[in-house]
């Protein structure tokens, strides 16, 4: 089964509801998002853990990592997930813990991919999605699609091309990563 982690909109959370994808959980790390409506919609098991609700980032990632487990999660899904993890949670889903970012990983890491690349005049970006690993943006790739960069793009032209995009390669690249009842 699947956990997915969400902040916001949930549109990714969404294209994996919608690939039928057995997700069994999402936990946010705010409450009111969108993404939590799309989860109860779907009577799928929310919960939210605000950080400063817990003594700790570590805290909280410890309460978040066994609520998911307790939902029977075995990979875990960051889409649109806008806090790092700690080592703490990490280490209940080792090698097991997926991440979509708006560029092609290496390049432009952290939360301003897509302004990155415009402002690097770069002529194509994409979607990454990889193993979370300690560091940021840093883990093995597992699928990547590439996104030209056209004369006029902003931020927001190049957002919606990103994320359709998206809506494609995570699903994909969770279906043929997850396999239920195999751990790594």
């Amino acid at each position: 089964m699947i956990g997915v982690l969400v902040s916001g909109a949930g549109t990714n959370l969404q294209a994996l509801i919608d690939d039928g994808l057995p997700v069994a959980a999402v936990a946010s790390n705010k409450p009111g998002v969108p993404a939590l409506e799309r989860a109860s919609r779907a009577e799928i098991p929310s919960a939210v853990f605000r950080l400063e609700d817990h003594e700790s980032r570590e805290e909280r990632d410890r309460a978040m990592g066994w609520w998911l487990v307790e939902q029977g999660c075995e990979v875990v899904v960051c889409a649109g997930y806008m806090h790092l993890l700690t080592k703490t949670f990490l280490d209940l889903f080792p090698e097991r813990v997926i991440n979509l970012h708006p560029s092609l990983l290496p390049a432009f890491p952290g939360t301003r991919a897509i302004a990155d690349a415009l402002d690097s005049g770069v002529d194509e970006t994409g979607v990454t999605v990889h193993i979370v690993d300690e560091g940021v943006d840093t883990g093995p790739v597992l699928a990547q699609e590439r996104i030209p960069i056209v004369p006029g793009d902003t931020v927001e032209t190049l957002a919606n091309r990103i994320h359709a995009a998206e809506h494609r390669v995570l699903p994909a690249a969770v279906r043929s990563y997850f396999r239920p009842g195999v751990r790594a």
